[in-house]
């Protein structure tokens, strides 16, 4: 049976491997065929269609197209595939078939750089929107240009931080809780001088009970001048008469001391802030019970909340010298309570920074002049004198008269100097 193709002999197969040829020479080593396209075949009974012709002679030998152009297969040239010879690849395959060009080596000082430079835009904008929504928040309520016949300042900057009972904010719900009763207006609760100076930082008490003279002032509101009588009386009336001003306007006459900015917090402010910090650690040296503050506390360290700090800087019913030995309890605490909001834990973290700031400028009430950089020096000086570099006092007594609390006027005037020259602090208070 002949299996070749129709046309085709087996004397047209030539001499070939496993055909059975006579010939006595062995048979050529077998070569693979190569096709050459012919022309198109020829009509319907034009005769035998031209086949394919199968070239030798060049081993895998060329393959001509319908064009009569060559190719070479490459098959007989001795080129490894994947190699590098031949003509090369494309851009991506420069050393021929199955090569890739060398992945080049990172740029990491340019990485580095971009993202510092990343970083720190970050740092940026969110510092610039925190300053500008912090320093938004600001209750800037208080004018201290309507205060007259001030004092020149000295070296150094005098704040004058007041604590009132303003139960603005406060549901009757929380009112009984935190122990503040439902008053009317407002009234100073507790009043500190705080002197930020380069021979360290000193924080005075004025007991709300000290004796003072009311002096000449112009009226906050009406803008009528009101002469003074040289009336004598305690030194949370003058706040309760005309507001802040009268009373730097009192504070300044009766110490001589130029104060630079006011800083006033209530009762809610002051208990917001302390659970936003997660509460304030303070050592209390002696047991105390108080049941008009709701004070109720053990001797030892502890973690003071909201409204067991509320009540331990209210208590003074639980003290012999209930308002002396209440302003060194707020002058511990709230040292306390600034070193807290100091600590990198608070200011370095932004689920604790922000609650903290919002509950805190929510709630204090500045003078006109006071900035965010203002603010923060006082917060930090006040972390000083928790820490032992500066130093706290009461202002000092030398006696009582109708149950004032009398200054000592040479103590007082040596203290006065001395904040004034910005120089360290000699005088002890009671």
């Amino acid at each position: 049976m002949n299996d070749w193709p129709e046309g085709w002999s087996d004397s047209d197969r030539g001499n070939r491997y496993g055909g059975g040829s006579a010939n006595a020479q062995p048979e050529s080593p077998r070569v693979m065929r190569q096709i050459r396209r012919g022309p198109a075949a020829p009509p319907q009974g034009g005769g035998v269609p031209q086949q394919p012709s199968y070239v030798n002679g060049q081993g895998y030998g060329d393959f001509t197209d319908a064009r009569g152009a060559g190719y070479d297969s490459g098959y007989s040239s001795g080129q490894v595939y994947g190699g590098g010879g031949g003509d090369s690849g494309g851009p991506g395959d420069p050393g021929g078939y199955g090569t890739r060009a060398a992945r080049p080596a990172p740029n990491w000082r340019r990485r580095i750089k971009w993202t510092a430079i990343s970083v720190l835009t970050v740092l940026v904008v969110t510092s610039v929107g925190t300053y500008f929504w912090a320093d938004g928040k600001l209750k800037r309520e208080v004018d201290l240009s309507k205060v007259i016949d001030r004092p020149e300042g000295g070296d150094g900057t005098n704040y004058l931080i007041v604590g009132s009972d303003s139960r603005e904010g406060l549901s009757a719900e929380e009112k009984k809780q935190l122990h503040t009763g439902s008053a009317e207006g407002k009234r100073t609760d507790s009043m500190m001088i705080l002197h930020v100076g380069s021979n360290g930082d000193t924080l005075v008490s004025l007991p709300r009970d000290s004796d003072v003279e009311i002096p000449t002032f112009v009226g906050s509101e009406s803008g009528k001048t009101y002469k003074g009588t040289g009336r004598h009386t305690k030194l949370n009336a003058a706040y309760a008469t005309d507001g802040p001003e009268l009373l730097v306007r009192t504070v300044e006459f009766n110490t001589g001391l130029r104060i630079d900015h006011y800083v006033e917090i209530g009762f809610a402010g002051f208990a917001n802030i302390v659970d936003a910090v997660g509460g304030v650690e303070i050592t209390i040296d002696k047991a105390f019970k108080d049941k008009y503050s709701g004070a109720d506390f053990q001797a030892g360290k502890q973690t003071l909340n909201g409204e067991e700090a509320l009540a331990f800087v209210r208590t003074r019913h639980a003290f012999a010298a209930s308002d002396l030995e209440r302003t060194k309890n707020q002058q511990k605490f709230l040292a306390a309570l600034a070193h807290e909001v100091a600590t990198p834990g608070t200011v370095l973290n932004p689920f604790a920074l922000y609650p903290t700031l919002s509950a805190g400028l929510d709630s204090l009430i500045v003078d006109k002049d006071m900035g965010l950089y203002d603010l923060g020096s006082m917060f930090f000086a006040m972390k000083g004198v928790n820490g032992g570099d500066g130093t706290s006092l009461n202002m000092p007594i030398s006696g009582s008269s109708g149950g004032n609390l009398v200054w000592d006027k040479t103590k007082v005037k040596q203290l006065v100097n001395e904040l004034n020259n910005d120089e360290k602090v000699t005088v002890t208070g009671n």
